[in-house]
């Protein structure tokens, strides 16, 4: 049996960290078979009046296997997980939200899957979505371009219940960028990942910080971050329009060669520039994302900045 560390990231989850946390007491020894095990909550920048924080500092004081990390301030989930991961001290990760929408019980479907077909990474999918009409929608946007983004297949049952071997961080122990995708990271370590359903349970504590802005926000800074698909489409938009200005020109000049016309009337030139006009800011658009990406990347931004550890992990 392989030792356990469990990395979770809480963001406004003072009442529903002690319920997990003896949740996982229950559940972690029968996963380890002796072995030893953690859990590395980080609070996130949560709003709330050090309520977080001072949950965190209760548990690690009552659970000596608990270890706590207080950022500067909010720097996003992604970030906070790679923080946790990088602390983390055992062979296999696993990460759960704060919730109590990931059962712990649930971690043992992850690791016989693992350890069944020699897998690397295991998600721990959905039967369905329970986030409400748009939030859902935007869940499965984002996992359209984290497929794009990670090249693999299980990129749509990607969730953040998830189980990893901890040897793939050393393939990005150097990532220092501001944006992080943990998912994308994973596959710079490894082509091995695989998914099985798991339950979740409806959210019953707290509301979530996830927003579908931020869902938006986070698919942008994927796919600009780590792909190169958007300046492929920006070049095959301008090769089609490029393709379609030939054509128009060659209608032109052939109907004033047989007709002896030319085209006539504002609206058709105001069309034509319109679209051009709008190609060119749409692929100047692009390139300034990647440009900005460029800019943050050579101002030092922190991934993430820690103020206090607690517990003696």
């Amino acid at each position: 049996m392989e030792s356990i560390s469990v990395v979770i990231p809480a963001y406004r989850s003072s009442e529903s960290l002690p319920p997990l946390i003896a949740e996982l007491e229950r559940v972690l020894p029968t996963l380890t078979g002796g072995a030893p095990f953690e859990a590395i909550i980080v609070n996130d920048g949560s709003p709330d009046g050090g309520k977080t924080l001072a949950a965190i500092r209760e548990l690690a004081a009552g659970y000596p296997w608990v270890h706590g990390i207080n950022m500067m301030r909010n720097y996003g989930q992604h970030n906070a997980l790679l923080c946790a991961i990088r602390q983390a001290r055992y062979e296999l990760i696993v990460t759960i939200d704060d919730d109590l929408q990931h059962p712990p019980a649930e971690i043992a479907k992850m690791l016989d899957y693992l350890r069944a077909n020699d897998l690397d990474v295991v998600y721990g999918a959905p039967e369905h979505e329970q986030h409400g009409l748009l939030r859902d929608l935007a869940s499965q946007a984002t996992k359209l371009v984290l497929q794009s983004s990670m090249g693999v297949d299980i990129a749509r049952q990607v969730s953040a219940f998830r189980v990893f071997r901890a040897v793939l961080r050393d393939a990005f122990a150097n990532y220092s960028s501001p944006y992080v995708s943990i998912d994308v990271l994973l596959t710079w370590g490894t082509t091995r990942f695989g998914a099985v359903t798991t339950r979740h349970e409806q959210r019953t504590i707290g509301v979530s910080g996830y927003t579908l802005s931020k869902l938006i926000r986070h698919a942008i800074n994927m796919i600009t971050g780590f792909s190169t698909l958007p300046l492929q489409i920006a070049s095959i938009i301008g090769l089609v329009l490029a393709a379609f200005g030939v054509i128009i020109l060659v209608y032109v000049i052939g109907r004033y060669l047989v007709e002896g016309q030319v085209v006539q009337g504002f609206p058709f030139i105001a069309s034509i520039i319109s679209i051009f006009s709008g190609a060119q800011l749409f692929a100047l658009g692009v390139i300034g994302e990647y440009l900005a990406r460029i800019h943050f990347r050579t101002m030092d931004r922190p991934v993430y900045t820690v103020r206090e550890h607690t517990g003696a992990a």
